[in-house]
């Protein structure tokens, strides 16, 4: 479809054409403010990136450490350690809750880990590996933190893709669709209302000119009836013919009117 025929189909009046000019008002200013939430998401989208880049980076040593952590634990304190810690925890004492954020009208979610009681450790590796089970506890709780902070990461990151997509979506719609065909609406309203201008002003010219035809035609056919009166009233007077008349009548009109009588 071409620009041109990519248009509303409207009536082209004066009142048409002021809704479709608050149309394109209301369109540029919904452009503007998407395309300025879009560069925002966008700059949030870049931070989040950089934020899971390095929290992967850092994940690996952290991971790392809490695994040799557990070996240690294991080599110290006997494989046996697993079902005394298992026995001593009822319930988990670190936990995840979420809450959202808004980033340019968009909710993201948010995740955070918050304690919630006390672990009874008292008796852990009171015979041999305290220290070393401690330690590796530490290491996990690092660990769980990395990996609470990346899914809150990479979850918003997947939240921002999807609202950035749809943002220039709406973007390029506005710009590519809505505001074009708007554009050519008007500028197919404001060429009809001019060619109907034209029109009346031809019209006007046509009745003018029969309105000034036709009154010559009244004042001839006026003047016209006033010589046959006043040749009829001179053959009346002077006993001659109507032709008679008409010639000293057309006579008289002729003479040089430099002539003093």
């Amino acid at each position: 479809m071409s620009g041109q025929t990519q248009r509303l189909n409207v009536v082209p009046t004066v009142t048409m054409l002021g809704v479709m000019k608050a149309r394109l008002v209301g369109a540029t200013r919904g452009h503007a403010l998407l395309k300025k939430k879009s560069d925002a998401l966008t700059v949030q989208f870049r931070q989040i990136l950089k934020k899971i880049v390095a929290t992967k980076e850092s994940m690996g040593e952290t991971m790392k450490a809490s695994s040799f952590a557990l070996t240690e634990a294991k080599y110290v304190a006997g494989e046996n350690i697993k079902h005394i810690v298992l026995e001593n925890v009822k319930t988990a004492s670190l936990k995840v809750r979420s809450r959202t954020e808004n980033v340019a009208g968009v909710k993201l979610p948010k995740f955070e880990y918050f304690t919630e009681g006390e672990t009874k450790n008292d008796l852990t590796g009171l015979a041999r590996g305290g220290q070393q089970v401690q330690a590796c506890r530490a290491a996990y709780i690092k660990s769980i933190e990395v990996l609470v902070e990346l899914a809150s990461l990479q979850t918003s990151f997947l939240t921002l893709d999807v609202a950035i997509k749809t943002t220039n979506r709406r973007v390029n719609a506005l710009e590519n669709v809505v505001k074009p065909r708007i554009e050519n609406t008007i500028s197919y309203i404001k060429g009809e209302l001019d060619e109907l201008e034209r029109e009346d002003f031809f019209r006007l010219k046509k009745i003018q000119g029969y309105k000034k035809r036709e009154m010559e035609r009244q004042r001839a056919s006026a003047k016209q009836f006033a010589e046959e009166q006043s040749a009829e009233k001179v053959s009346l007077q002077k006993g001659i013919s109507i032709n008679s008349a008409h010639n000293l009548l057309s006579a008289a009109m002729q003479k040089d009117e430099d002539i003093i009588f």
